[in-house]
């Protein structure tokens, strides 16, 4: 396993569902999931078997048809969940069973009525069923954000002597700031004498707009695998976005690389769009349909100038159209020329001058001047020019 590779665990196919109105049938799941395979995602989590027969059917179909990518199944601490789970993943090539259980405070008290030391061998136990049936086992310790660090890593310790291979540290509710996500990871990888037999994995929500800086942060503290989705589409405020993190590493210095095709993002992000029912906001980040846009005058004019003075990724690394330049009344003339060129118009700075003071009339009474505004525009000038 090389230390320097950062595994893509995506998540689509079931927290990603769990957004109401995302629901997919077995069709669009496994749909999804050759493009996941396609993309160069390392695991593909592909539903919870035992919450329902569609669901069953779902992860089974994916399991013998995805050929590359690891199949995963998620279940509870719980015999019978990890059963139906192993089941259902019986055709795959690769499999993996994800299991565990809450270790916060929270959850101990409050959701299970139990103790600490109740919780820890339930999780023991739910690894030693998992390891029936797979030597690829993934133990989550679930609200792991808000778990004790001193009690985290008993249990990471312990999963780990029971066999996980892989064991996830969620920040199921989104609360850990940066610094605190990578200094947990950190604890984890100091602390834990048998940490080195098992990759530590970060699943972090966007509670607070922080789940792709809290698994950046999980990385660079040594953590080898982030949980993610396609367009951070996830439970509540959703999860870290695949493609803002590819693109993160992608981008940094940090040593770090992943093995996805970053080409794919833009066109798997518009198919999980359409497909989901699920609209990307203009403005999010490599994927939004804004992301390579430029509306201010003092931006377009050094855009034009150097590309780089205003991007810091080319819209080509990931499959997204050429940048644009988009016009309204807090563009400049270097754009306006830029964008009659385009169309054809050749003019002088002087011509520009003057069609610029007509262009800002239009402009104040749109929200963005488009390509007939300005073929209108070059005409009524030209008509004026031949009369003079």
């Amino acid at each position: 396993m090389s230390d320097s590779k950062v595994y893509i665990f995506d998540t689509t196919l079931r927290d990603g569902e769990q957004v109401p109105g995302c629901k997919l049938n077995t069709k669009e799941k496994i749909e999804l999931a050759l493009q996941l395979e396609s993309l160069g995602v390392d695991i593909i989590e592909a539903g919870f078997p035992i919450s329902s027969p569609g669901d069953f059917e779902s992860v089974n179909q994916i399991a013998k048809t995805i050929k590359n990518a690891t199949i995963c199944g998620l279940s509870r601490a719980v015999q019978k969940d990890i059963e139906v789970a192993a089941e259902a993943l019986k055709p795959a090539a690769r499999r993996r069973i994800h299991t565990g259980i809450g270790t916060s405070d929270f959850h101990i008290k409050s959701k299970f009525n139990a103790t600490r030391e109740e919780i820890l061998e339930r999780a023991i136990q739910a690894v030693k069923w998992a390891r029936n049936f797979t030597d690829d086992v993934e133990f989550y310790a679930e609200d792991a954000g808000r778990t004790d660090n001193e009690y985290l890593a008993r249990v990471v310790e312990a999963v780990i002597k029971a066999g996980a291979t892989t064991v996830n540290i969620p920040d199921t509710t989104g609360y850990c700031l940066p610094h605190q996500y990578g200094e947990k990871i950190a604890y984890l990888i100091n602390k834990v004498p048998n940490v080195d037999k098992a990759v530590l994995s970060c699943h972090c929500h966007n509670d607070l707009g922080l789940a792709t800086a809290n698994s950046i942060a999980g990385v660079v503290a040594g953590a080898r695998q982030i949980e993610c989705t396609i367009n951070g589409l996830g439970e509540r405020a959703g999860n870290t976005a695949l493609e803002e993190v590819v693109m993160i590493l992608k981008q940094h210095h940090l040593g770090l690389y992943t093995d996805v095709n970053a080409k794919m993002l833009n066109p798997l992000s518009r198919l999980v769009s359409e497909t989901m029912r699920m609209p990307v906001q203009p403005n999010k980040a490599i994927v939004g349909a804004n992301a390579f846009s430029h509306s201010s005058g003092i931006h377009q004019d050094g855009f034009l100038k150097d590309a780089q003075t205003y991007e810091i990724i080319n819209p080509v690394e990931v499959g997204a159209e050429e940048s644009k330049i988009v016009l309204t009344a807090r563009s400049g003339r270097s754009a306006l020329a830029h964008r009659l060129q385009k169309l054809g118009f050749q003019y002088t700075r002087n011509d520009i001058d003057v069609l610029y003071q007509e262009f800002l009339k239009v402009a104040d009474a749109k929200k963005e001047v488009l390509e007939d505004d300005l073929v209108q525009l070059s005409k009524s000038y030209q008509k004026e020019a031949v009369v003079a």
